[in-house]
């Protein structure tokens, strides 16, 4: 009975040393075999892991000068643990990185103390400055290989954008990104991005028993090259680029000049603008901040973005509409006694002879000519009421580029606006007539358009009725074409023989009599088309829209100062 006893005893503790056993050699096998969490912690405290930054993309102007280009610079990385407890010199450290102590200790503190996470001490650290630093040898800091932009013409600092840390909200939004990363901001930068950017690659640092760097880690079997960023060549001139923000220096307003053959943009100026350099480096921030006090706004792009009356200029678009609708011909003539009445209002103009016919119309830029035009466009019997008149004008506008976007290859264009039946129904609750939009006949009134907008109008007219949709890039390192909507021909609802007459006009007002005389250029044909928008708040606006030569165009261009 005794011996029973005996036996059932032992049998029970055979079966707990069983199970005990099995738990123990479940628990190896889960922490050695499928668990990689210990091993990841026993390698961490055998090796750092650093991220590879590209060189980032250059961007060239149409003639291979550089716009961007990238230099070498190194970012100060501190890992706490390995920070030694004594003889650490924070002083001698501070002075080779040129930052304040208070700044030292900041970033120290943000680290957190004995973390084995890498945290940015301080950017832009020149090649110099990082040799010293290796020289000093202090432990759990070192340098991480970055690029920094610059901009050798220093011009274009709304067309290029800038570089700048990524935020939480981008980091959230792109796999790609990471705290400490780079990204491209406004302009080429931004539009062109993931190109520019390249890859990055992943280094693995083999450190001994004291955490300092003996070589790379499994002799560097695990480690990822970064790739290159794409090199861009844009469609920029950048010596027109600079002549064009030299003269527009004092002045508010935006210059487009672009290739009708094309569509290449080979200006745009948005003025006041800002020297792309100040955004480069550790006084970025206080060059933005600066910047944005500035009433001006020079980092708004105007080109782009700002609604203009187009003035003037629009008499272009009225002139072709009313060919193309045969309610005008070249030779109609209609008279001009400083205006046009209808009602009890007067659209003014001022002295020229009358009466005028279409050619010498658009050459003396005459006011009360395109209230004709435009009040028998709307006006057409064939409409059967004014409504159904205003529906078809605003297609034939909208068929010129205006009031959409064009659908340029940078971010942030504006649509610009065309008035619609629906506009002014809701606006004067569907009790409106022909007089209610008169102002619209010569570019003011509900109008509004952007320069880029207008310097395509000026494109239109030069190849005498289609466009290429504009853009900045010519060409992209390693593909055999841009994206071929750039090739694509857009044309208005105007028959290019009706464009034969207001370019004999815009060549008259330039080379015989007219408001443009300024522009001729002796041998150039140039043609040109003058504007005058009102300004509300302020003395009026200026804007001149022009092409040449004549036949062939090579240049199309749109200037527009404010207050001018």
């Amino acid at each position: 009975m005794g011996n029973n006893r005996g036996m059932q005893r032992y049998r029970r503790l055979q079966y707990v040393v069983l199970i005990a056993a099995i738990a123990i050699l479940g628990r190896l096998f889960y922490v050695q075999i499928i668990d990689d969490r210990y091993k990841a912690l026993a390698e961490a405290n055998i090796m750092r892991i650093d991220i590879d930054y590209p060189m980032r993309g250059e961007v060239l102007d149409r003639r291979g000068e550089f716009l961007i280009r990238s230099r070498v610079c190194y970012d100060v990385m501190v890992i706490t643990r390995d920070i030694p407890r004594e003889g650490f010199d924070s002083v001698r450290l501070a002075t080779i990185l040129n930052i304040s102590m208070d700044k030292l200790r900041r970033e120290l503190r943000r680290a957190g103390p004995n973390s084995r996470q890498p945290h940015l001490v301080v950017g832009y650290l020149s090649q110099e400055a990082k040799l010293i630093l290796d020289e000093s040898d202090f432990k759990g800091f070192y340098t991480r290989f970055r690029t920094a932009r610059e901009y050798p013409r220093q011009v274009g600092g709304n067309l290029l954008g800038y570089v700048s840390e990524v935020d939480q909200r981008q980091v959230d939004k792109w796999e790609y990104y990471s705290p400490g990363d780079y990204i491209g901001i406004g302009g080429v930068e931004s539009a062109y991005e993931t190109l520019l950017r390249g890859e990055k690659g992943v280094s693995y640092h083999a450190k001994d028993t004291r955490g300092a760097i003996v070589g790379p880690y499994k002799d560097g079997a695990l480690d990822i090259l970064p790739v290159k960023g794409t090199q861009l060549t844009s469609t920029i001139d950048a010596r027109l680029q600079e002549f064009a923000e030299k003269l527009m220096i004092g002045k508010v307003g935006a210059v487009v000049a672009i290739e009708p053959a094309t569509g290449e943009i080979l200006v745009m100026v948005s003025s006041p603008t800002y020297n792309p350099d100040l955004m480069v480096g550790r006084q970025r921030n206080t060059n933005v901040v600066e910047m944005t006090r500035n009433q001006r706004q020079p980092q708004f792009t105007r080109a782009l973005k700002e609604h203009y009356a187009p003035g003037s200029t629009f008499k272009l678009v009225q002139g072709l509409i009313g060919l193309e609708e045969g309610v005008l011909s070249p030779s109609d003539r209609y008279p001009c006694n400083m205006g046009y009445t209808y009602g009890k209002r007067t659209m003014g103009c001022h002295s020229h002879a009358s009466p005028l016919d279409l050619r010498r119309a658009v050459a003396e830029s005459c006011n009360a000519y395109f209230c004709y035009v435009f009040k028998n466009i709307i006006t057409s019997p064939k409409y059967g009421n004014v409504k159904e008149g205003v529906r078809r004008w605003s297609e034939y506008v909208k068929s010129f580029g205006f009031g959409e976007k064009l659908g340029c290859d940078l971010y942030g264009e504006s649509r610009g606006f065309v008035p619609t039946v629906e506009f002014y129904d809701k606006t004067y609750d569907k009790r409106w007539n022909w007089g209610t939009a008169m102002s619209c006949a010569i570019g003011q009134g509900e109008m509004a358009c952007t320069p880029l907008q207008m310097a395509n109008l000026a494109a239109i007219i030069a190849n005498r009725g289609y466009y290429y949709t504009p853009h900045i890039i010519k060409a992209i390192d390693g593909q055999d074409s841009i994206d071929r909507r750039f090739y694509e021909r857009h044309y208005t609802m105007v028959d290019s023989i009706h464009f034969v007459p207001i370019v004999e006009g815009m060549w008259r007002g330039v080379n015989v009599a007219g408001t443009s005389g300024r522009a001729r250029l002796e041998g150039w044909d140039v043609c040109g088309k003058t504007g005058t928008a009102q300004n509300p708040n302020g003395t009026d606006h200026s804007t001149f829209l022009s092409f040449a030569p004549k036949n062939d165009p090579k240049i199309a261009i749109s200037v527009y100062v404010e207050h001018g």
